[in-house]
């Protein structure tokens, strides 16, 4: 459907992108989030259990998302094809990416058995309340083969526009969980079968020194914190295992994205070496 009048109602999902406040506003009035770029909505629309409201992209786009629109199987409720100057006017910027799209919410569910089961990695923030950090997290996630990431209420929204599109729609695809505020949220874990550990700078145990095959049978879970103050003590005293990542002297920690990617390189990596770590140490 072409539209050419930026007062559409058909757009009505995208007015002001640039302003947060607004944004935040009408998305919760409405149960929606927005997916912005290419690259995230062609991983959206290979995701049939996500429900789609609106698409609106350029002409060029449409041309490029044509044969998987018309290959899906669950028909779209509405794209809009519109030129970049009404696109503009709507969204409040120069929309380079060229295409948007409106998604109902779906509400985090606290992990369970069902959940976890066949999971070998998960991944547990707390309080990480950077929308790029966050994005970027999940990211790492997804290339890493986790199962799952789980938040505590002190995280940003994973389903902000920025976060969507700094994990380039792999947010979409990996499991959001909510969990209790740290920590009670690991005793949760617990009860599962998850082996947790804490992702710290102060640690004694170097990361290099932790082995999955040195760890007890079922799910691991990565513990991060928040860019500056990291985790906080509760967690980290609950957690099973706490190790720091080795780095240069003079450098004392990481971006907790580039942190995690580390760690899960580290605990992906199929060894045969086996230890007393096989039962968790009490806490």
């Amino acid at each position: 459907m072409r539209v050419t009048d930026p007062s559409d109602p058909r757009l009505g999902d995208f007015t002001a992108l640039n302003d947060p406040a607004h944004r935040r506003r009408v998305e919760r009035a409405g149960d929606y989030f927005v997916v912005e770029g290419v690259l995230a909505i062609e991983r959206l629309l290979a995701l049939p259990d996500w429900q789609i409201r609106c698409l609106a992209v350029l002409p060029r786009v449409h041309a490029r998302l044509a044969p998987i629109l018309d290959a899906r199987q669950i028909p779209l409720p509405e794209v809009v094809v519109a030129e970049e100057d009404v696109l503009r006017e709507v969204v409040g910027f120069d929309l380079h990416r060229g295409a948007l799209a409106s998604v109902n919410r779906r509400p985090p569910t606290p992990p369970t058995a069902a959940s976890v089961e066949g999971v070998e990695l998960l991944v547990v923030a707390e309080g990480v309340n950077d929308h790029e950090n966050l994005g970027a997290i999940y990211r790492n996630a997804a290339a890493f083969g986790v199962g799952g990431v789980v938040l505590d209420p002190g995280c940003a929204d994973p389903f902000y526009r920025r976060s969507v599109r700094v994990s380039l729609g792999h947010v979409l695809a990996v499991p959001t969980l909510g969990c209790r505020a740290l920590p009670e949220g690991i005793d949760d874990l617990d009860t599962l079968g998850v082996t947790t550990v804490a992702l710290s700078p102060t640690a004694s145990t170097s990361l290099t020194e932790l082995h999955r095959c040195d760890l007890p049978p079922g799910p691991v879970a990565v513990l991060v914190g928040a860019e500056g103050p990291g985790l906080t003590p509760a967690a980290m005293a609950r957690a099973h295992h706490r190790v720091a990542i080795p780095m240069a002297q003079g450098v004392d920690s990481l971006n907790v994205a580039t942190a995690l990617a580390v760690a899960l390189y580290q605990l992906r990596q199929p060894q045969t070496r086996t230890n007393d770590l096989r039962r968790r140490p009490p806490r």
